[in-house]
């Protein structure tokens, strides 16, 4: 039987099916930590008894061939009695380990590393990724202490700071600046003594066009080697700075490409536009709205920087700069609910201070972008200025005859378009043109918005066959342009789907629990907060379960129209008839019938007939829906079975 073991990390083996060997105790992992550093040399077994024991026990021959023959049997179980062990032996004076080369971690660390250094750079990056993936942890993490093991674990600790520091290098020489900075930041940041990693993260801000901040490293480290180690930096440090601020030609990566464009662009800007251009303000809003394409921690930093933007736009006292910079984000939404409503309400006053302020006459296109910008950004709210911003930045776009205009305005359009249910039929048409003038102009990004918001389209009609189309044209779509947050939305589809199409339950439940799980770290609170228990919560009302939570549980904006249906399943129903009393109507969003089922079916079971009455004459128009499928996240089931149910009620006796 193969078995192999790791000692990156807690000590530990598997056996040939990857299942851990159960090894007992410690002075057992001592025992095979012990004969692992000696790589299949023979470890007397005097030497043995004073490494595992200070203080010997009074038998520690027996005690340590007590271990010994508890290892064998787990190492080897099929062994047969009196038959020669193969892996753990006896010879001569003592035991040895006849591990496989490649069966011990650190063992196949080193040969991996060895290898990759023979490999040119695209070849050698993988090679060395997959090698440091093998560490779960300080190598023999549990004997930080043992003699017999410092030097093994400072050998291979150093080998591990090395690796990384070569595949940083070969990530660089791919033009890849941007994506090592994050991982040499954090390296150096905890082995600061490292001359080669300094350098390594100076050259990559520098050739990611971050000039300021790769001089600043190096003056970092200048200081820490000052503080901490009494020296000067070495040669190459000190020749890196001088080869920045000259902008030395060998800096730029090797193979060229994107990343040495970047580089040389940035630099160039740097040198032609002056501090404090206006010009300057403009362009950062363009490559923000490209940042916040790029989700999880792009879209966040984009969206706190645009408001920085705004704001120093209007410092300068200049309505047509910043009605440009507040216009130029035209980055798509898909989603009704704002992610930070505070940034969003400054944006939006900001943007209408700025109509305000702009001269009566022309400035058509920086009007109707303001007004885009306010249709989108007033989403999901009864702001009764978003729909009619909306109507005029289409009429004004479609005056214009712009493209990218038009988009950005049926964007606001769309957004303002769940002032009631049932409209789904309407945003589908919105997505269409949407799609169709993307296509003809080049306009990517909107061309996904289109297909996506015709899947929640055609998820409301209960068509999952046309849902699936732009699911699949979106997903391409995002890999072809590198578009990460599109798959957030076309997972929950899948979800969605699976609930709607009778999956079992515990199916229905991981899926929408694998969902959740893309958007950790998308950047997306208004989507995420509440949102899995929501969905699970309307699966099983779908299903006509009641739910499997309790008053505790995060619904997050979601809990005043979940709170009584969650007080009933535990048998609470005056504090249910008072949550229900007490819970707004849903607000104008894709969850909005979703949402009035809620209280439907809370209303029933309450007997409440008033709002009975005012719920199935908000779903109503809903009635050939799949009732929160409009969002193209989850669903209760079909409208129709929901009106049913209250047209019952409502006929009963009273």
């Amino acid at each position: 039987m193969r078995v192999e073991f790791g000692v990156l990390g807690p000590v530990t083996g598997w056996d040939a099916a990857g299942r851990p060997l159960a090894l007992r105790g410690p002075r057992h992992r001592a025992v095979l930590a012990r004969l692992i550093v000696a790589r299949r040399r023979v470890v007397p077994v005097d030497r043995l008894v004073d490494d595992l024991w200070t203080v010997p026990p009074a038998d520690p021959v027996g005690a340590l061939r007590t271990f010994v023959a508890a290892l064998r049997r787990e190492l080897e179980p099929d062994r047969r009695p009196r038959t020669p062990a193969a892996l753990l032996v006896t010879e001569g004076p003592g035991y040895a380990l006849r591990a496989e080369p490649d069966a011990v971690d650190a063992w196949r660390f080193e040969a991996e590393l060895g290898a990759a250094g023979e490999l040119p750079p695209d070849r050698a990056a993988p090679r060395l990724a997959e090698a440091l993936g093998r560490w779960r942890g300080p190598a023999y993490a549990e004997f930080p202490d043992a003699h017999w093991a410092r030097a093994e674990r400072t050998r291979l600790t150093e080998l591990r700071l090395r690796a990384v520091e070569r595949l940083a290098e070969a990530r660089l020489a791919l033009g890849r600046a941007a994506d090592v900075v994050p991982d040499l930041d954090a390296h150096v940041t905890e082995h600061p003594w490292r001359e080669e990693a300094w350098r390594l993260l100076a050259l990559a801000l520098y050739r990611a066009g971050r000039q300021g901040d790769a001089l600043a490293v190096l003056r970092r480290a200048r200081a820490l080697l000052a503080d901490r180690l009494g020296i000067d930096p070495g040669p190459r440090l000190r020749r890196l700075e001088t080869d920045i601020l000259r902008h030395a030609p060998h800096l730029a990566p090797d193979p060229g490409g994107a990343e040495r464009v970047w580089a040389e662009a940035a630099a160039a800007y740097d040198r032609a536009v002056p501090t404090g251009a206006k010009a300057r303000l403009a362009s950062t809003v363009g490559l923000l709205r490209d940042l916040a394409v790029t989700g999880g921690g792009g879209l966040t930093a984009a969206r706190r920087h645009r408001v920085a933007a705004v704001a120093a736009a209007e410092e300068l006292g200049d309505p047509e700069l910043t009605a440009r910079v507040v216009g130029a984000y035209d980055v798509p939404a898909i989603w009704t609910r704002v992610d930070d409503p505070e940034q969003t309400a400054r944006v939006v006053a900001a943007a209408r201070r700025t109509l305000a302020a702009l001269p009566a006459e022309g400035h058509e296109a920086a009007r109707a972008r303001l007004l885009a910008t306010i249709a989108v950004e007033s989403r999901g709210s009864r702001d009764p200025g978003g729909p009619e911003a909306a109507r005029q930045a289409e009429e004004l776009a479609r005056r214009l005859d712009d493209p990218a205009l038009l988009a950005f305005a049926l964007n606001g359009v769309f957004m303002q378009s769940c002032e009631r249910t049932g409209l789904a039929p309407r945003r589908d048409a919105v997505g269409a043109e949407l799609v169709a003038l993307a296509d003809r102009h080049g306009l990517t990004t909107y061309q996904v918005l289109g297909h996506l918001i015709r899947l929640q389209a055609h998820c409301a009609a209960a068509d999952l066959t046309g849902a699936d189309r732009h699911a699949a044209a979106a997903d391409r779509l995002a890999e072809r342009h590198e578009l990460p947050l599109v798959g957030v939305f076309t997972r929950w589809y899948a979800a969605l789907r699976r609930a709607a199409t009778g999956a079992p339950l515990a199916e229905a439940e991981a899926a929408y629990r694998d969902a959740a799980a893309a958007l950790e770290g998308a950047g997306m609170p208004g989507l995420e907060h509440g949102l899995l228990p929501l969905a699970l919560l309307c699966l099983r009302i779908g299903r006509g379960l009641p739910p499997d939570g309790d008053e505790h549980t995060d619904f997050g904006p979601y809990a005043p129209w979940t709170r009584p249906l969650v007080l009933l399943a535990a048998d609470r129903r005056t504090a249910a008839a008072d949550a229900l009393l007490r819970a707004p109507e849903p607000p104008p969003d894709l969850l909005a019938e979703a949402l009035w089922c809620l209280l439907a079916r809370a209303a029933i079971a309450l007997d409440d007939r008033p709002l009975m009455r005012r719920a199935h004459h908000h779903l109503l128009p809903a009635s050939a829906e799949l009732a929160g499928a409009a969002s193209g996240l989850l669903t209760l089931g079909p409208v129709a079975t929901h009106l049913a149910a209250l047209e019952a009620a409502l006929n009963g006796p009273t």
